[in-house]
């Protein structure tokens, strides 16, 4: 039960209130390992001569130089070829595109593999080359960001039950099994990507990302966003860490192959979230930091923030509930889009701008890995901050304005390596506020006793955008449209910040504000 997590004397109300901290960041780091699917998806996606040789180029999965020249050199036939075939090609009739579809995927075939197979011996890393397109790639990760959010929700009513130790521990180990049989099989179906990594890694995180938040505004009410942007930190930190692990930091997949580095990743993640599960403990009911008082609600019944505990039925009837829905969906999505997006767009648009294809490829990995992960991390951190002063819709409000304009103006800065640094940086800062932000609105406008319930319902909209938006990216990415999808996604934003606009505290019933109003101790 719950109240078995609880702690029941002053010093360890304060040893716990540091500590807390310290686990919901340790599982946090783990839990962010969906965004860090990004690293996986070039050499899957690698199909053309050109594709394969910044496949292999790139430091993760590493041929040496020698050998990579000669395999580039080797492959220019099969590159020339392909040229020959579709400069033949005038038509648009569908029997020109399929006899065009058919002319590359023999040569593909035939000549590509056998140059691979002849400088590539391990067959791991051999069987990363192709197979996989941009939609089949963002699907992998939608499935993932769907089976989050869903669980979520069915997390928040286990919490109360089961305690959040124990449901932390269940997320670490779900999420860790999931990783460790996707190794089994060595990443070469896309199917059972989707299945291990996107629906059963997702729901492992679906079971733990809301107790370090839950428990986190529980011993902070004092500083709800400065907690929950420093409980969500890990989680964009992660990105970067996992990331960088299997790439040019630890280069897990060059010397293990992408299979053993799944497995690694997936007992570390297990391990983690237990060691951090030890201090994932809810406060004595009624505990109030030293100094601190609660707001009372106004005596018309106005509930101001986080003074009324609405249940999860109490809030799905009010329309706030919707319009955060709606808000947080369309935050997240444009966020998401531009992270599927971030390995397959940037490098085109460079090289359109001159760039040599290798280079390209190197330039959109830090955009992701370093750029956006940082700043995503620290977004979550200084959004929750900056809430606490000038408070959760005003914050929202500034946040999907910006992300609104950056996303659209960002399919002419990815044509350039600076631009494309601080585009990437600044969407990060703003996607990752979503995850500081609308946790606290949620506690703000609905309380703070029901909020690993409740906070579920609302992280649905997360799984939502996380279908549209890489979804929507993936399809006009195959199309040769990127510019349309960052449009669109620019465009919601400015929607939904004059949606914010319009969130008011719900009214409740006089006889409920009184019951809610604070006691004295």
């Amino acid at each position: 039960m719950e109240g078995a997590d609880n702690v029941g004397n002053a010093d360890q109300k304060v040893m716990n209130r540091g500590l807390v901290v310290v686990g919901a960041i340790l599982i946090q780091l783990c839990l962010g390992a969906i965004y860090a699917w990004s690293v996986f998806t070039p050499p899957l996606s690698a199909k053309e001569p050109s594709d394969v040789e910044a496949a292999y180029k790139a430091p993760q999965l590493g041929l040496d130089q020698a050998d990579y020249d000669k395999m580039a050199a080797e492959l220019s036939g099969p590159k020339q070829a392909l040229a020959r075939v579709r400069a033949a090609v005038f038509a648009e009739t569908d029997q020109a595109k399929k006899d065009l579809l058919k002319a590359e995927q023999k040569l593909l075939a035939g000549g590509v593999n056998t140059i691979v197979r002849k400088y590539v011996p391990d067959e791991r890393l051999r069987a990363l080359a192709f197979g996989f397109n941009n939609t089949q790639t963002q699907a992998v990760f939608a499935a993932g960001l769907a089976a989050f959010a869903v669980v979520m929700v069915v997390a928040g009513r286990m919490m109360p039950k089961v305690g959040p130790r124990k449901l932390v521990i269940a997320g670490g180990l779900v999420l860790g099994a999931g990783y460790a049989l996707a190794g089994l099989i060595n990443g070469t179906s896309v199917v059972a990507l989707l299945i291990l990594i996107g629906i059963v890694g997702g729901a492992g995180i679906g079971l733990g990302y809301v107790v370090p938040i839950a428990v986190g505004v529980k011993w902070f009410p004092d500083k709800k966003g400065l907690i929950t942007g420093l409980a969500v930190a890990g989680f964009g930190f992660g990105a970067l860490l996992w990331i960088q692990l299997a790439g040019s930091w630890g280069q897990l997949i060059a010397r293990n192959g992408l299979g053993a580095t799944f497995i690694i990743y997936g007992v570390t993640f297990a391990v983690a979230c237990v060691i951090g599960s030890l201090w994932m403990k809810n406060p004595p009911e009624g505990w109030r930091p030293p100094g601190w008082s609660p707001p009372a609600p106004s005596a018309g019944g106005k509930a101001h923030a986080g003074s009324i505990d609405f249940t999860s039925s109490q809030m799905l009837a009010k329309p706030q509930f919707y319009m955060i829905f709606l808000c947080f969906a369309v935050g997240a999505g444009a966020g998401l889009m531009s992270i599927g997006l971030m390995k397959s767009f940037p490098p085109k648009a460079l090289v359109t701008g001159g760039v040599d294809p290798v280079v390209a490829s190197g330039i959109a990995g830090t955009a992701m890995a370093v750029f956006f992960s940082l700043a995503n991390g620290l977004g979550r951190i200084i959004w929750g901050t900056i809430s606490d002063k000038l408070g959760r819709k005003s914050s929202i409000l500034l946040m999907l304005a910006a992300q609104g304009v950056l996303v659209i103006c960002f399919q002419w800065m990815a044509g350039n390596e600076y631009l494309l640094y601080l585009g990437s940086a600044l969407i990060g800062f703003n996607f990752g506020g979503n995850f500081a932000l609308f946790p606290t609105i949620t506690a703000d406008t609905f309380g703070t006793k029901y909020l690993a319930q409740n906070y579920g319902w609302v992280f649905l909209s997360y799984g939502v955008g996380g279908i549209a938006g890489p979804l929507l990216g993936g399809a006009l990415g195959d199309m040769g449209n990127f510019p349309l999808a960052f449009t669109i996604c620019g465009v919601l934003c400015l929607v939904a910040a004059g949606v914010i606009v319009m969130v008011r505290h719900p009214k409740v019933a006089t006889r409920l504000a009184r019951r809610a109003a604070p006691q004295a101790p």
